[in-house]
């Protein structure tokens, strides 16, 4: 079978949920064929058993892998799924395994606790790409929901999801300055840039354990655009409790601030070697920097100290200083006086009022 596509299918203990997840990615109505390659990270739950029955109800049925799209065509379906006798302990390995198995022209994602909602998802984005060869990647608009399927009103929540509210064609400047990514993770659907080996690709799984998307961004904006339909095909499952096993769950545990710092520190040091130093490497450490002197600034201690100390050594020194004039004494110092200024003037007045309110 020929494949145009490659679905990555990434689950772990979503017993719950992996069904529906599953059936969404099935019953997609295609022109061409399609491969749901399964990253099954040998759940402790019922996850695979799920699995394994829906596929035989959808791949042995009496006309197996047929799907009939929108415009007529019949396009085939089969599965598999990536050879794992342990678990990898690292959710972002994987996602990288996972990957290295597919043989599509092009690449679909989605967790097992999220769902696509459109059936003809992946023929729109599909047609888009092939019509549009000036872009790497295109995602759409979703819709957040609870752990019931049920649509969040949220307002606290929803201003999460604000992250990926953005329309049209999303730029690597997009990514430096705008504060949005193009799109949630079960939107995407890009080219499959991994075959070529242009660049050193492991950087998915070191880089972080569970964070996988943003390096994912990354690997695609320095090689061209994204372009966001304005159409919602999806559902993003948020849920965020103590006990859970997804990230949003797992993060209340974690030192997020740190988390984010080293993250971005790690692909910073990725794009320098890959493309040299960008301007979004010196915007991101000015403001990783900045985010770790305000922590020592409150709480002096060593944890504190060890962390500016990491920022400062590749931030301050092998990224901003390379290209500036000023000495980097000068720089140091100019840094630590605005932020303590920038902490006066939002410190509260005896009578609650900021100074600068008064």
């Amino acid at each position: 079978m020929n494949v145009k596509l490659s679905v990555i299918f990434i689950t772990y203990n979503h017993e719950r949920y992996v069904e529906r997840a599953l059936r969404s990615v099935l019953s997609q109505r295609t022109d061409f064929d399609f491969e749901v390659v399964i990253g099954e990270d040998c759940s402790t739950d019922s996850t695979r058993e799920i699995i394994e029955r829906v596929l035989e109800e959808y791949l042995h049925s009496e006309e197996p892998e047929a799907s009939e799209g929108a415009l007529g065509g019949r396009g085939r379906v089969s599965a598999r799924f990536v050879p794992r006798k342990t678990n990898t302990g690292r959710p972002t390995l994987n996602v990288y395994e996972t990957t290295k198995q597919c043989r599509g022209e092009y690449l679909a994602y989605i967790e097992g606790d999220d769902y696509w909602t459109d059936p003809d998802k992946l023929r729109k984005q599909v047609g888009f790409l092939d019509a549009h060869k000036e872009y790497i990647a295109c995602t759409h608009s979703c819709v957040m929901v609870d752990e019931n399927g049920e649509e969040i009103r949220d307002a606290e929540i929803l201003r999460i999801g604000e992250l990926y509210d953005f329309g049209g064609r999303y730029t690597f400047e997009d990514f430096k300055y705008s504060g949005h990514w193009a799109g949630h993770y079960a939107t995407l659907v890009s080219r499959n840039i991994y075959p070529a080996e242009k660049y050193d690709y492991t950087i998915l799984y070191r880089a972080h354990d569970f964070v996988d998307d943003a390096v994912i961004l990354l690997f695609l904006l320095i090689q061209g655009d994204i372009w966001r339909m304005d159409e919602c095909m999806s559902a993003w499952r948020y849920v965020k409790k103590k006990g859970g096993s997804n990230w949003n769950s797992l993060a209340l545990e974690r030192d997020l601030i740190r988390d984010d710092c080293y993250l971005s520190q790690t692909m910073m040091k990725w794009v320098e070697n890959a493309v040299g130093l960008t301007e979004y490497s010196s915007i991101r450490a000015r403001k990783d920097f900045g985010m770790a002197l305000k922590l020592f600034l409150k709480r002096p201690d060593k944890e504190n100290y060890r962390f500016l100390k990491d920022m400062y050594e590749y931030n301050i020194k092998e990224v901003v200083m390379k290209g500036r004039k000023t000495s980097l004494l000068t720089f140091s110092l100019r840094t630590v006086l605005e932020k303590l200024l920038h902490g006066i003037l939002r410190r509260p007045a005896a009578d609650g009022r900021s100074p600068d309110k008064r």
